[in-house]
């Protein structure tokens, strides 16, 4: 079977029993996230880092410090795709937001990102709002020197805050002055944060809303192996505020990670050049 476009795959997913407990979910309401164990293999985790490092920048050995991550590797290591479509991520997260789970971008790292914090309501958010979700899987324990996810519970109640809310005009241009906002409301709210220390083999699932960024990395001579995947939810549209105006929205097509290794990505090179090719000719496009 083939995915497609931004309609539901043609092939369901494959989803294990819902595996939270009512005292998971309500922890998850409360909190904004929610750590749970995969079960993962050993060889299946060792087979993705041995063939994700090859797609690392090449001076990554000589500097291992740099800032580095991957996007969207699931569409060459199948591994990594495995894992955004895992059964048991895929029924977790429609027991917390009762839609089906719908990836759709994976960031694999190998260090501590010392991302400032933010929300991802502002690079992702649906119609109706607040269907989105992150899922954070550590590839090797995670602890308090190797750089582990910072993020302050509750925060996911607050507003979903844009960048017109700031003051600011659309555009990742002035991203990082919404980062000294978001900043300045840590400090005005009294934000505590937590840490992300986990082991090999568990995921962190967070709410869009919830604010969260990337710890300092105390101990640079170590690793910090990640993968993020991004999930949306059925039967929403999708848009990227931070490109968006109140009236209006951004919207995007995503392309659905796929429920198997059978699938082919769309051309869209030459889809652009069609695009453009038909405008000149006065021919509408979608």
């Amino acid at each position: 079977m083939k995915a497609s476009g931004n309609q539901r795959p043609t092939m369901a997913y494959k989803k294990s029993a819902p595996p939270l407990t009512e005292e998971q979910i309500a922890h998850f309401d409360t909190h904004g996230y929610l750590v749970i164990d995969l079960g993962l293999d050993e060889n299946f985790i060792a087979a993705l880092l041995t063939k994700v490092e090859s797609l690392y920048p090449d001076d990554r050995l000589q500097n291992p410090t740099a800032p580095a991550r991957v996007q969207d590797a699931w569409k060459t290591v199948d591994e990594v795709r495995q894992l955004a479509v895992l059964p048991i991520a895929l029924a977790a997260l429609e027991q917390l937001f009762g839609r089906a789970a719908l990836p759709f971008q994976t960031l694999n790292f190998p260090i501590g990102t010392r991302q400032l914090t933010h929300s991802d309501t502002i690079h992702f958010n649906s119609i109706p709002k607040g269907f989105m979700a992150g899922v954070w899987v550590a590839l090797e324990d995670i602890d308090g020197s190797n750089g582990p996810l910072q993020y302050y519970p509750g925060s996911h109640k607050l507003k979903e805050y844009t960048m017109q809310d700031f003051g600011l005009e659309p555009g990742y241009e002035n991203y990082r002055h919404y980062e000294t906002h978001i900043q300045a409301l840590i400090e005005a709210q009294a934000l505590t944060p937590e840490f992300g220390t986990i082991k090999r083999g568990q995921a962190l699932i967070w709410h869009a809303n919830l604010l969260h960024g990337g710890a300092a990395q105390t101990d640079l001579s170590r690793s910090r192996h990640s993968q993020v995947t991004h999930y949306y939810f059925e039967n929403c549209t999708y848009y990227t505020p931070m490109n968006s105006r109140s009236d209006k929205p951004h919207f995007r097509n995503p392309f659905w990670i796929p429920a198997t290794h059978d699938f082919d990505l769309p051309d869209v090179g030459r889809l652009a050049i069609l695009r453009r090719i038909a405008r000149s000719l006065g021919i509408k496009t979608a």
